[in-house]
């Protein structure tokens, strides 16, 4: 089957590009530019954090790998990429011109493999085109597949069928493979309600959801009148069964509506994994039914693992996430303060708040912990927005106190650009709390702004018209930041701990920090130093003249009522006992 041309030139052709150097981005994009197809659009990654932020949110149809491009593996970090980006297409590209290479490359989740010593636009071009089609031919299967489901059609022998090429593939790969087998609760009373016709409806209706929220490797099926199957292919740990688990779960919470009536349904899921529950289809089906028949014993949507240490890593996950809810509402969650203080005057100009959570059971739960959580399961959008209405009110409280002046730093995360009404939300929160908007400062990072950079820059902008001020966290070490710093309403840059915590044992780190204040202060720009804890490294910040400091050296984060003691006695001691 082929393609025509026009298909190529009718849309953009999205790539991501991992390469540690610039330059060589440059080098592949007037490579690719020079074919008249293609219409290249290039994303350009040198960052492993921002790297798993882009695969994760951001749609792209090729990916090209430098293979220098890697955490400590170059085979373990090919297979995080494969599985990660939901088996798209990764075109790797290596200095090394033997086929071995190429051979164990494309063993591990490879699409195809180009040598750099020869490589040349015509080649690059057909590469990117071939791995280009072959996505639009899965697509076009894919579509084929959810036709079949919708079709109502029950197969059990093409449902063992898919099962036996996808554990082939998991074998030859070396990767993991979960099999989903859900049961919708109490049918029977549905067939009796409604009749048979429209409950047949209901199932499809609710297949056809499952479907769009599923990964496009990912397979589905109707198996049974009341029973679905999903195969979960290159699954790499309990975090990514935990997701089709939610997704599953969500699709089940909001009502289907089948000719202007709304039901509900509860389902029960199983969940079977490869090589742990079995290496045949019959073996791995008939656990994930035992675990679904296990999982009916609960009320409600409910679901059970047939692997056990599997169950826990992930059912933790899950109710860590439950648990997340909850304090949001029960109130579990504050604010812990670290002040920032002010090299010239000793003064403390502001404070950062950090979110901490109290947990009932557990006690103190590690930001570490928690915060990622929060990030893949969305919490973070309405945590991020109490939080910042928490630092409007102690703002205010603050200058009742005899504080006026200092000013509330708040961490934004990038899923807060995702929300299309953050700027209204947040002028809502500033705009009850009645607080001078010049005092409270916005930390970003660079990754926050490379989801929707247009419609990040407009926020940025609408917001510091309400005047807030904003500061780019972690400075250094992303990929733009002299473009940041141009084109965004950045006031203050804070230089990431990595950095401060090398002084006196790197003079890269000692360079680095220079350049930073210097090309901070020429734009009228402060510079904050984070993770200051030694007296060595709050002389050498002096002597560059850095504007405040932060760190251990001077304050621990802290509740608010320490806080409060700590402005108090700021003129009686130089710092904190540890």
């Amino acid at each position: 089957m082929t393609l025509p041309v026009e298909t190529m030139s009718s849309g953009q052709v999205r790539l991501l590009v991992l390469t540690p150097e610039y330059t060589d981005f440059l080098w592949l994009e007037s490579l690719l530019c020079r074919d008249r197809e293609l219409v290249p659009d290039m994303v350009w990654c040198p960052d492993l954090i921002d790297c798993d932020d882009l695969i994760r949110n951001t749609h792209f149809d090729v990916i090209l790998w430098d293979c220098v491009f890697h955490g400590d593996s170059e085979v373990s970090f090919l297979q995080y990429l494969s599985a990660a980006s939901n088996d798209k297409s990764v075109l790797a590209l290596s200095a090394d011109p033997s086929a071995e290479c190429a051979a164990e490359l494309i063993a591990n989740g490879a699409a195809d493999y180009l040598c750099r010593q020869t490589l040349d636009a015509w080649s690059l071009a057909r590469a990117v085109k071939c791995l280009w089609y072959r996505e639009q031919l899965s697509a076009s299967a894919h579509g084929h597949l959810g036709r079949e489901v919708a079709s109502g059609v029950i197969n059990r022998d093409l449902f063992f069928d898919r099962l036996q090429q996808a554990l082939l593939r998991a074998e030859r790969g070396g990767h993991r493979l979960a099999l989903l087998h859900l049961n919708l609760d109490d049918f029977r009373s549905f067939n009796e309600s409604f009749g048979y016709q429209k409950s047949d409806l209901l199932v499809l209706k609710l297949a056809e959801r499952l479907r769009h929220s599923l990964r496009r490797v990912d397979s589905l099926m109707r198996i049974g009148g009341d029973e679905l199957a999903v195969i979960v292919e290159k699954v790499e740990d309990s975090l990514d069964i935990t997701q089709i688990i939610r997704k599953v779960v969500n699709a089940l919470n909001d009502p289907i509506t089948v000719d202007g009536q709304n039901m509900v349904v509860s389902a029960s899921l199983g969940v079977a994994t490869y090589p742990e529950a079995g290496d045949s289809p019959e073996n791995l089906m008939r656990r994930a039914n035992r675990a679904m028949f296990e999982a009916k014993r609960d009320p409600g949507t409910s679901y059970r693992f047939y692997d056990q240490h599997l169950h826990i890593t992930a059912g933790y996950q899950l109710r860590l996430e439950a648990d997340l809810r909850n304090a949001l509402r029960g109130k579990e969650l504050e604010l812990y303060y670290q002040p920032r203080i002010d090299l010239a005057t000793e003064e403390v100009r502001g404070v950062e708040c950090l979110l901490r959570w109290n947990h009932p059971e557990r006690g103190l739960v590690s930001p570490d912990e928690f915060i990622p959580v929060a990030e893949r399961s969305g919490l973070i959008v309405p945590i991020g927005y109490w939080v910042i209405e928490q630092a409007c009110k102690r703002l205010q409280e603050s200058s009742d106190l005899g504080f006026p002046g200092l000013v509330f730093a708040v961490n934004l995360s990038f899923r807060q650009f995702h929300d299309r009404k953050m700027t209204e939300t947040i002028f809502r929160i500033i705009f009850n709390a009645n607080v001078d908007t010049s005092l409270l400062e916005l930390e970003l990072t660079e990754s926050a702004m490379m989801h929707d950079p247009e419609y990040a820059q407009r926020c940025l902008r609408e917001l510091n018209q309400l005047g807030i001020s904003f500061a780019l966290d972690d400075f250094g070490t992303g990929f733009s930041s002299l473009s940041n710093l141009q084109h965004l309403p950045i006031s203050l840059v804070k230089i990431d701990k990595s950095f401060v915590q090398e002084l006196g044992h790197s003079a890269d780190a000692e360079h680095i920090i220079r350049a930073i204040i210097s090309l901070s202060h020429s734009l009228q720009i402060s510079v904050v130093a984070e993770g200051v804890e030694t007296e060595g490294q709050l002389e050498f910040l002096r002597q560059q003249h850095c504007d405040e400091i932060q760190g251990y050296y001077y304050a621990r984060p802290m509740p608010w009522q320490d806080l409060v003691q700590f402005l108090n006695n700021r003129g009686q001691a130089a710092c904190l006992q540890r």
